[in-house]
């Protein structure tokens, strides 16, 4: 058995097997119901299901979603080490999932698929093992990712979480392990980091695409967090 990638459906008729090696099943379009020792339940486009070797797993799905299914010789460490089966996976793994569909139902190329095969690999080694978030809060999390360079409330926030302010705040801390601003602040100097490195944007642009209109408010909140000022940064 060597790694390899494909896109597979599933049937509603309930089935179970295990094999020799390791699988992840990331749904694409639709939900996969899926039993495996430790996890019972759904898994949602913007999550991964680890299915470890040998373990006995039984599986429905609608015939008409799709699911990127990874077989891996050695899963990365990340994964071996985490106790949670099923976590959510970052916006950059969701686009290259969407990539990955594209050029299989596209042609046959062995150097290829090595290749996408390998930027996989490296995308699943930076997942964070968040467990499987509340769909509120996934919600909320793929709003703010989307909407960094805007002005981000709790209220609003809440609202898109539909819950009360404090139970939003209670929520989101036990869900992903920071408050909600630390979280928006976190990614939002991540962002910048990528920005700053990897295009020739001025410093006022890359602030504005991160939710900063005030050029020295950036710069205060960009040196805390990496202990270099942007334009120092950018050098």
């Amino acid at each position: 058995m060597s790694n390899h990638l494909s896109i597979r459906f599933y049937s509603r008729k309930r089935r179970g097997h295990s094999h020799d090696y390791h699988q992840l099943v990331l749904p694409l379009r639709g939900v996969i119901n899926i039993e495996v020792e430790g996890y019972v339940g759904k898994v949602a486009p913007g999550e991964c299901v680890v299915i470890k070797t040998g373990e006995i797993h039984h599986f429905t799905a609608n015939e008409e979603a799709r699911f990127v299914v990874a077989d891996l010789v050695e899963l990365p460490s990340n994964l071996a080490q985490s106790e949670s089966l099923v976590f959510s996976i970052t916006p950059p793994l969701i686009s290259y999932l969407n990539f990955i569909e594209k050029q299989l139902e596209h042609q046959v190329n062995p150097e290829l698929e090595q290749s996408m095969f390998e930027t996989f690999v490296l995308l699943l080694a930076e997942q964070g093992m968040f467990k499987q978030l509340d769909h509120r809060i996934r919600a909320v999390l793929e709003y703010v990712l989307e909407h960094l360079s805007e002005r981000l409330t709790i209220d609003d926030l809440a609202k898109i979480a539909c819950l009360s302010p404090t139970q939003f705040k209670k929520l989101f801390k036990v869900q992903v392990g920071l408050s909600p601003m630390q979280f928006i602040t976190g990614e939002r100097m991540e962002k910048a980091k990528a920005l700053l490195m990897h295009t020739d944007y001025p410093i006022q642009l890359v602030a504005e695409q991160v939710g900063y209109s005030d050029l020295s408010s950036f710069g205060r909140r960009f040196t805390e967090h990496f202990g270099l000022s942007p334009r120092a940064f950018s050098r």
